[in-house]
């Protein structure tokens, strides 16, 4: 999963699909992404027709939200993040609390960010 890289359509499909189709049709957005992601299995079709994410999928999700919080982190300490995210990230020791309040990087998670930024995501 770490050398599979992903648009922000194909990233915006994806969360379309965990917030659930509503109606038959599917969005364009889905439409055109539909084969690709069916295909590295982040979604899965059921004989109806039903699009719904794999747990590859939500983990897809959850580690872009982890990147993006770091990234929000690394700009600015104390951004807000998801409490999901920040136990994940806290559990690695890529962010600590603040005295003030809230998060901020530490030194292993700007080094995984690096790494990330590096491989192009």
């Amino acid at each position: 999963m770490k050398n599979e890289k992903f648009t922000q359509d194909e990233h915006d499909a994806l969360n379309e699909i965990k917030r659930g189709i509503k109606g038959d049709r599917v969005s364009a957005c889905i439409g055109r992404n539909t084969k690709r992601l069916s295909g590295l299995k982040l979604i899965s079709i059921a004989h109806n027709g039903r699009i719904s994410l794999t747990e590859k999928g939500e983990q897809t999700i959850f580690l872009r939200r982890c990147v993006l919080a770091l990234r929000a982190l690394a700009e600015q300490a104390g951004a807000a993040i998801d409490a999901d995210v920040a136990m994940f990230l806290g559990k690695k020791s890529h962010i600590v609390e603040r005295v003030e309040g809230g998060f901020e990087i530490s030194e292993k998670g700007r080094e995984s960010l690096e790494d990330i930024i590096k491989q192009g995501y």
